[in-house]
């Protein structure tokens, strides 16, 4: 039987679906542990955040502030009085809602929140789903007791801290709708398109010019995820696509979307690393070049080193050879099952209940 008594949690950070989801995969987790959770997502104003948290019925505050640290001069001290200006906002907020514990999942919406926590004598813990902290981390583990990460080595980073590695988050709910989905029977060969939350010019680009390229057209669908400046093309190609198709700036119901999908073409961010191998998905990898510390490139050839993905690199990456790879992989059912097992074999389905029993048992601490 559920424990009714109510836990009240900030959500702190954004600005990127590989902040986000996590924090609300460990909101999924902890209210299925406490029916009574009250959680308040604190990030980012961006339109996709908005709609991702209130699609898991959870409330969501936005506060304006942005990354310092890399910055200089004016620039710097303009961000820093936004830091400044966030934090008391924070502070204030924090104060009203009372929270038992502010969870920080990265990008510098987090920062105010976490530092409001400190001052206000709150628990604070932060959540790393890289090998390599982000800067917000970083700093944000200063202020926390706990800190989660979904990777062993990445505690080299917090040195002398209370580090648990538990892996990176799924959301639940996720999980679910795809156990429950069947994939119609009369469907084509289905690509899903996934350039993060906000999109990715390469990949949209790429996906765009490789239908005209492909041997049989009407022999694949794609199903793409474009970010909100690609949505209109996206449509009008698909549209015009004989295989068919959908496109949308953003899906809310991803856990239909991967199951009704043969094949994955996506970054490698490591929220979508975890979905795909919790899952069990065979993925084509395009990582995004520009990554702090390459840390997408890592994660894509790991998983190709594992048998469970291919790899193309952004500036190898055309119509043409998309295409073709797209029509290997189709040609071959064995493989993509191989890929599929082998991706399976190293996901970690249950890192947000971990996660999220590990909250509840220290927020139960005298």
């Amino acid at each position: 039987m559920s424990d009714t008594r109510e836990i009240r949690l900030i959500v702190a950070g954004g600005g990127t679906g590989g902040h986000l989801f996590p924090g609300i995969a460990v909101a999924e987790a902890l209210r299925e542990l406490r029916p009574g959770l009250k959680a308040l997502f604190a990030g980012t104003n961006k339109p996709f955040e908005e709609r991702a948290v209130s699609a898991a019925g959870f409330e969501h505050v936005g506060l304006d502030v942005e990354g310092f640290l890399a910055r200089g001069g004016l620039d710097k001290a303009r961000a820093g009085v936004k830091l400044a200006a966030a934090t008391a906002r924070a502070v204030r907020r924090t104060s009203r809602f009372d929270p038992h514990l502010i969870l920080g999942v990265g990008g510098y919406a987090s920062v105010p929140w976490l530092f409001a926590g400190r001052l206000l004598g709150k628990r604070v813990a932060v959540q790393e789903q890289n090998v390599v902290p982000g800067r917000a981390n970083s700093l944000g583990a200063k202020a926390a007791g706990r800190i989660y990460v979904s990777f062993p080595r990445s505690a080299q980073y917090f040195p002398g801290r209370e580090v648990r590695p538990l892996g990176n988050p799924v959301r639940p709910s996720l999980v679910k709708q795809f156990e429950r989905t069947r994939r119609p029977a009369d469907r084509p060969f289905t690509v899903l398109v996934l350039g993060g939350s906000q999109g990715a010019r390469g990949i949209n680009e790429a996906v765009a010019g490789c239908l005209v390229e492909l041997a049989d057209p009407a022999s694949v669908r794609f199903v793409h995820q474009t970010g909100e400046d690609f949505e209109d093309t996206g449509k009008k190609y698909l549209a015009a696509h004989p295989g068919g198709g959908e496109a949308a700036a953003f899906f809310t119901d991803m856990g239909r979307r991967y199951a009704e999908a043969h094949l994955v073409v996506c970054r490698a961010g490591a929220t979508t690393v975890a979905e795909l191998t919790a899952l069990g998905k065979a993925a084509i990898f395009v990582p995004f070049p520009f990554a702090a510390n390459n840390h997408q490139e890592q994660n894509a050839r790991f998983l190709e080193e594992s048998g469970a993905a291919m790899v193309i690199l952004e500036k190898d990456l055309t119509a043409k050879t998309l295409a073709l790879v797209i029509e290997e992989l189709k040609a071959d059912p064995a493989r993509i099952a191989d890929m599929e097992q082998k991706a399976k074999n190293l996901g970690r389905p249950d890192a947000a209940k971990e996660l999220a029993a590990d909250l509840v048992s220290w927020i139960s601490e005298e």
